[in-house]
C-alpha cells in the first residue's frame, strides 16, 4: 500500500515514514496547499487533503496543528504558524504577562484522502504556557509549552514523540490505516 505525505517539512515526512515502516510505502511531496479558513484544525486538514488528492490522484495524508490558549480565548488557534512567525514565543509570553490561567492545548488533525473519501484523525495534548522559555530541544512553541513539569523542548525526542499531539493523531490514523484501510483493500 502506498501513502503520500504532503508537507513542506522533510523532517515531518521522515517521521511519518518511520511510523509506517512495514505497513506502507511512504513518499513525500512538497505541494503548496491552500490554507482553508476555520477555527477547527480538522476542517483545515480536510480541505488540504481534498485539494492534495484532487491534484495528485493518489492516497494522501496532510496535517494541520493549532495551539489553543484558554486565557486568550483560544488564540492563536489554527493560526499558530503565522503567529509564531509574526510575534514568536516572546510575543505570546508578552500577551500572557500577569495572566494566572496558563492552560493551553496543542491539537493536530491528520487528513487522509483517497478514492473512498476523506477521513480526519485528531490528537491533543494538554499543557501550560510557561513564564519563560525553557529547554534546547524541539522547535516552534516547544520551549514555552509545558506538559507536567517539563516543556516539550526539555523532553528527550523519544518521550516527546510518545506524548505529543502529532504522535496521538498519527497513532489514531495508523491504527485505522493498518487495521481498517489496508485490511479492506
Amino acid at each position: 500500500m502506498k501513502l503520500t505525505i504532503v508537507t513542506g517539512n522533510a523532517h515531518k515526512a521522515a517521521e511519518v515514514a518511520a511510523f509506517f515502516a512495514g505497513a506502507a510505502e511512504v513518499t513525500h511531496v512538497a505541494l503548496d496547499l491552500p490554507e482553508h479558513r476555520s477555527d477547527d484544525v480538522g476542517e483545515i486538514a480536510r480541505g488540504k487533503a481534498q485539494y492534495a488528492y484532487e491534484e495528485l490522484k493518489t492516497p494522501v495524508m496532510v496535517d494541520d496543528t493549532g495551539l489553543f490558549i484558554d486565557a486568550l480565548n483560544g488564540f492563536p488557534g489554527p493560526y499558530a504558524a503565522f503567529v509564531l512567525t509574526a510575534i514568536g514565543n516572546t510575543g505570546i509570553l508578552k500577551l500572557m504577562e500577569g495572566v494566572q490561567d496558563r492552560s493551553a492545548r496543542f491539537t493536530t488533525a491528520i487528513g487522509f484522502a483517497d478514492e473512498t473519501g476523506i477521513r480526519v484523525f485528531k490528537g491533543t495534548v494538554e499543557g501550560q504556557i510557561t513564564h519563560a522559555p525553557r529547554g534546547g530541544g524541539g522547535f516552534g512553541y516547544d520551549p514555552i509549552f509545558a506538559v507536567g513539569e517539563k516543556t516539550l523542548a526539555e523532553l528527550p525526542l523519544e518521550e516527546k514523540s510518545r506524548i505529543s499531539h502529532r504522535a496521538r493523531a498519527l497513532a489514531a490514523f495508523h491504527d485505522w490505516f493498518v487495521h481498517e484501510h489496508i485490511g479492506t483493500t
